[in-house]
């Protein structure tokens, strides 16, 4: 499974990241990079979201690591706050 970053955000003082599904390129499902197929921009696909938390790998703060959030109260929670931000966001682009 490969994933790519969504978004980064803070909540209580913490980093967390959201990660998604990594696109393809080309969109027919092949994957070979030669088709031309028409895609209708309307049909979205589902996307897998993944939230985890943010930490730093030894004394080396270019590197993080994406480790899973064990509290599922806090879980929720993190859920509830994306969910509202990815609202706001889609508001903003339909007024656009």
């Amino acid at each position: 499974m490969l994933l790519q970053v969504v978004r980064y955000f803070f909540y209580n003082g913490e980093e967390y990241v959201v990660l998604g599904d990594a696109q393809q390129e080309d969109d027919c499902g092949c994957h070979c990079g030669e088709c031309e197929h028409s895609c209708d921009e309307d049909d979205e696909e589902p996307v897998n979201l993944y939230i985890m938390k943010v930490v730093q790998s030894g004394d080396d703060e270019e590197t993080e690591e994406f480790v899973p959030v064990e509290d599922e109260d806090l879980l929720e929670k993190l859920i509830e706050v994306v969910q509202t931000d990815f609202e706001k966001e889609s508001e903003l682009d339909d007024e656009e």
